[in-house]
């Protein structure tokens, strides 16, 4: 079968001229799918035998939330079961600027980055654009709160399921669709050189964040193999294009893992590599994740990181503010595991 949510306007229309039905139902379903329904039969201004015909060629509620978790800080964590019952989770977080989701694009991660729990059992499956909006759909649902921001940044690499991923931007910023602004999507990569490359000369509107986590390349080669494919030079040449043919700037995140990446030495390496361009540096105190013995580092020391990137190479950094880490919410703990 089918997933409808992963269907443009455009494809709803051809298909309702394949069935032989009028232009305008492609309208109707399309708006249903977009107010997020989760049954063909809530699409009450269809006629009965239409609905039937789509039960049986397409699949609607693609994210059935199976296992819910809230957070002191009053973040939530959800666990969704796809159609095949693979799952994986999201996150819904509130902040004063509005409500942001942590989405999942593939079922596990293959990049094997050291600090990162999604990456423990491997890939199993790419997820499809609209498996990846039936998150945002089912948080909405469930919480009746509209989402303002979204952050590719739950499970796997959102450029390793390059096609799907550009999809749900697309979807996800229809103005006939979930409507969001280019601006409020954020898409995190672990640096695949060449997908970016790609992604600039789409000229989105998204913000680009490159997980980083280490200037150095012998180093970094150690906690985030892709380093060996995509070297720090060819990353930074496609950040810099990037920048050139989209003139967002480009966010770098860094986790802090005590005694790994955290001395001066790494504060020097980093700015020396960032200073001149347009990018913004997102210091994260690495999260527990129980397979790995890495601890954040002190306050100290990521006070004084950050002083060494502002006072010296004048670059705009901050310290994020983690959510959810007491339910294994925060960057870097998202699996696809059932408590």
């Amino acid at each position: 079968m089918k997933d409808l949510r992963s269907l443009t306007l455009e494809e709803i229309t051809e298909y309702m001229k394949t069935i032989g039905e009028k232009g305008f139902r492609a309208k109707q379903v399309y708006e249903w799918v977009s107010k997020g329904v989760s049954s063909f039969d809530d699409m009450t201004n269809l006629s009965q035998s239409l609905i039937e015909q789509l039960k049986r060629e397409f699949r609607l509620d693609n994210f059935k939330i199976i296992q819910t978790l809230k957070s002191e800080d009053g973040t939530i964590k959800v666990l969704g079961a796809l159609w095949d019952e693979n799952i994986v989770e999201s996150v819904f977080m509130t902040y004063k600027h509005g409500n942001s989701v942590c989405v999942s694009t593939q079922v596990g991660c293959k990049m094997k980055c050291t600090f990162c729990a999604s990456t423990l059992g491997g890939v199993i499956r790419n997820l499809t654009a609209g498996e990846i909006l039936g998150q945002i759909y089912a948080l909405q649902n469930m919480t009746g709160e509209r989402v303002n921001n979204v952050v590719l940044m739950g499970s796997g690499e959102p450029l390793d399921n390059y096609d799907e991923t550009l999809k749900f931007i697309k979807l996800s910023t229809d103005e006939k669709g979930l409507n969001l602004s280019g601006r409020s999507i954020t898409l995190s990569t672990c640096g695949l050189a060449t997908e970016i490359r790609k992604l600039a000369d789409e000229r989105l509107q998204i913000t680009l964040a490159i997980s980083l986590h280490n200037p150095i390349e012998d180093e970094r080669i150690q906690i985030m193999p892709i380093t060996k494919k995509h070297n720090l030079s060819d990353l930074m040449s496609s950040v810099d294009y990037y920048i050139e043919k989209t003139g967002r700037r480009v966010t770098f995140e860094y986790a802090l893992i005590d005694g790994v990446n955290d001395t001066e030495r790494h504060a020097q390496a980093l700015g020396a590599l960032l200073k001149g361009k347009l990018v913004h540096v997102n210091l994260i105190p690495v999260n527990a994740v129980v397979e790995n013995n890495f601890m954040p580092s002190s306050n100290n020391k990521i006070n004084g990181f950050k002083r060494v990137l502002m006072d010296k190479y004048r670059l705009n950094t901050t310290v994020r503010r983690e959510l959810g880490s007491d339910i294994n919410a925060a960057c870097g703990q998202l699996r696809n595991q059932h408590l």
